[in-house]
């Protein structure tokens, strides 16, 4: 027959052997909660402190260029980013759809600035020419046969307003050009406007070719944000080792005879008495 004693003996102790079990997992939730919550605070206060220096060093330097100036200006300053990433983030159903967008935008930036350029080039020439032209005095201007009537007339877009069947490119996903003309029409001003500050032919030339840089630059930057298959970098594989089944519940044991070894069964039966 069992001795009573050594039955509550051993009742007390599986209760103590349960107990010791949930320290040492919670202790391990625990240790492994606050190593992620670590490790998450330290790259936050990197990224800070990267931030921080970046824009340190964009506020106080200049670069040789005034294209480039008011490139980089135009790029911290204006909503243009902001309108492209989320015109473009927004394409999510294929990849396709934003390539699409990523061309147009690109082709259309090139487009619109040409003819802007050209306008510029010549516009010294156009004004000497009209200075020079024969005046002619008449009471009313419009009586001149070369006065053009545009009162009752649609307006002429400018050379560098793209229109919709200009704007599509061949071949291209549809979707993705129609949300590109659309935002394109909200930025296109403020490019013009910045590129119309522009006298310098080398500074055009730079703004032109450094913004259409940038731009592409920034969408790779968005599809990378997009791309949610990008592996776990091997330091932050290594640093929680995969373990096998059974191995967890063989390490709690091995934990838990350290944590009996601290048992005083002494002390149990004379509580238990």
């Amino acid at each position: 027959m069992i001795d009573r004693q050594e039955f509550a003996e051993e009742l007390l102790l599986r209760e103590n052997i349960r107990k010791a079990i949930k320290i040492v997992k919670n202790s391990r939730t625990k240790r492994r909660l606050n190593e992620q919550k670590q490790e998450t605070e330290l790259r936050a206060i990197i990224q800070d402190l990267l931030n921080e220096a970046q824009t340190a060093v964009a506020t106080t330097a200049k670069h040789a260029s005034t294209g480039i100036n008011t490139l980089e200006d135009l790029l911290r300053n204006s909503n243009i980013l902001s309108v492209l990433e989320m015109g473009y983030k927004s394409l999510t159903t294929d990849k396709i759809q934003r390539e699409s967008y990523r061309n147009h935008v690109l082709v259309a930036v090139e487009k619109v600035l040409a003819p802007e350029e050209s306008r510029k080039e010549a516009g010294e020439e156009i004004v000497t020419a009209l200075e020079e032209d024969v005046n002619i005095d008449i009471d009313r201007p419009e009586d001149d046969p070369d006065f053009i009537d545009v009162d009752e007339e649609e307006v002429e877009k400018s050379d560098g307003e793209i229109e919709k069947e200009d704007f599509a490119l061949a071949g291209e996903d549809k979707t993705g050009r129609n949300k590109a003309f659309t935002d394109f029409q909200t930025i296109e001003k403020v490019i013009l406007r910045a590129f119309d500050d522009l006298d310098n032919p080398e500074d055009r030339g730079l703004f032109s070719e450094y913004l259409i840089k940038n731009l592409a630059l920034y969408f790779d930057k968005y599809e990378s944000d997009l791309d949610t298959n990008v592996e776990e970098p091997a330091v932050a594989a290594a640093a929680e080792p995969t373990l096998e089944p059974g191995e967890e519940e063989e390490i709690a044991n091995i934990e838990l005879q350290e944590l009996i070894k601290h048992l005083n069964i002494d002390d149990i039966v004379e509580n238990l008495v």
